[in-house]
């Protein structure tokens, strides 16, 4: 079994749990991925949630909420906005396909 005592050489840097710092003493470097990370964003087209986009690596990753949108889920995409603009254009073939299977044209068409 391994020891879990290893001595690490000793640092000049301030040990952020054992000394009070103020916001200035703490570098951007200091900080861990995540605190620089985007929060998850609900995409919402209309009324309607789309999904979420769950930063992850370097992107986002869209889990969908309505069925509308399953074919997206799990892409991931390079940033929230790109995820929406995905979202959108799917709903805007959906509406453009709609239009082509309107029923009323289409009986129209039968009786001519």
């Amino acid at each position: 079994m391994h020891s879990l005592d290893v001595a690490f050489p000793p640092t000049d840097r301030p040990d952020p749990f054992t000394e009070d710092l103020t916001p200035d003493d703490v570098t951007l470097s200091d900080r861990t991925a995540a605190d620089r990370a985007e929060p998850p964003r609900v995409i919402e087209i209309g009324e309607v949630t789309a999904g979420i986009a769950v930063p992850e690596g370097r992107g986002v990753r869209f889990f969908s909420s309505s069925r509308d949108f399953d074919g997206l889920d799990g892409t991931v995409f390079r940033n929230t906005e790109q995820a929406a603009r995905a979202a959108r254009e799917r709903v805007a073939a959906r509406a453009r396909s709609a239009a082509h299977r309107d029923p009323v044209a289409e009986l129209r068409r039968r009786r001519a």
